[in-house]
């Protein structure tokens, strides 16, 4: 079954704790400067997902993820939330998590940056660490042997194949986008990692605007340095990912984002990690192709998390 077919329901939502009300609404921000030189009636804008409390885009598809487990009564009773992440996600169940007092098991590469090892331990989130040469795979692999090991102890996410993802982003960050620029968004455009914005975006989006195009983007190759974005034709596939829905899928140099992402920062005043910086080059590299138009992009999450790869920061 494509995401075309899903049927859309409402579940039951349960009151949860003060965290959850602040989650989405982030602002939608205008590349002025790094947008001078495209057509006056181009215009290119950004979503700040750093404002969420759990600092990224994942707290949207992490608290529906939650909130639809504790309705449909997966969750409760002591049992210990598992999934695997990069990062991003796992921060954002911590967060959840800490506030509702569920335990959160996680599998993550072992080559994780320190500060998101630091702000997982905080949270209280156990952690498995897995090979760091087999990056996010890795970790989804280990994620589901435990799953299949202990299921009395652990309810599996599973944030790749898990509906409640995407249907996060129809629910807010399509809305939201719609309202913030009055339906005139003539372009979306979203990175590949578990393909929920891309996809639960891009499905609202084409319900309500006619025309709209909706772009995906990825790494260039199967190794690459775009943490939290998936190069689909040699990665594990999510299960919630159609490769025929996009529009368009691009490709982009790791090489690019983080020049980008140095770029945001000194131009914009947009201090964010690198997978911002590769939404940044190719929501502009699709505004230079128009005469007219509105393109909208995500920018996941803020740099503060990737402060100890000094070479980043540094241009090298």
């Amino acid at each position: 079954m494509t995401i075309l077919d899903y049927k859309l329901t409402e579940p039951k939502i349960l009151p949860t704790d003060g965290l959850s009300s602040h989650v989405g609404g982030t602002p939608l921000l205008p590349l002025r400067r790094l947008g001078f030189s495209l057509p006056p009636r181009v215009k290119v804008f950004a979503k700040a997902e750093w404002f969420n409390p759990g600092g990224s885009v994942k707290d949207r598809p992490a608290l529906n993820i939650i909130q639809s487990a504790l309705a449909n009564g997966d969750l409760g009773n002591g049992k210990r939330l598992l999934d695997s992440t990069s990062g991003n996600i796992g921060i954002s169940y911590a967060t959840f998590g800490a506030a509702l007092r569920i335990p959160i098991t996680l599998t993550i590469p072992a080559s994780a940056s320190p500060e998101r090892f630091a702000i997982l331990r905080t949270l209280g989130a156990e952690l498995i660490l897995t090979d760091p040469t087999e990056g996010s795979d890795g970790a989804i692999l280990i994620a589901r042997e435990l799953a299949k090991e202990k299921p009395d102890l652990y309810w599996y996410a599973n944030q790749y194949n898990n509906p409640a993802n995407w249907l996060a982003h129809y629910k807010s960050t399509g809305p939201e986008i719609e309202s913030q620029t009055d339906g005139a968004i003539t372009h979306f455009v979203a990175g590949l990692g578990t393909s929920g914005t891309l996809m639960g975006t891009g499905k609202y989006l084409r319900e309500r605007i006619p025309g709209v195009k909706v772009i995906g983007f990825q790494p260039d190759a199967a190794f690459h340095g775009l943490e939290g974005l998936k190069h689909m034709l040699t990665a594990i596939q999510p299960g919630i990912y159609d490769p025929d829905f996009a529009d368009e899928t691009l490709e982009i140099r790791t090489e690019e984002a983080r020049e980008m992402t140095l770029r945001l920062a000194k131009e914009e005043g947009i201090f964010v990690g690198i997978s911002s910086g590769a939404a940044a080059v190719v929501a502009l590299r699709v505004a230079s192709e128009l005469d007219q138009g509105v393109v909208v992009t995500v920018l996941p999450d803020a740099g503060y998390k990737y402060l100890s790869d000094k070479s980043l920061w540094e241009g090298k």
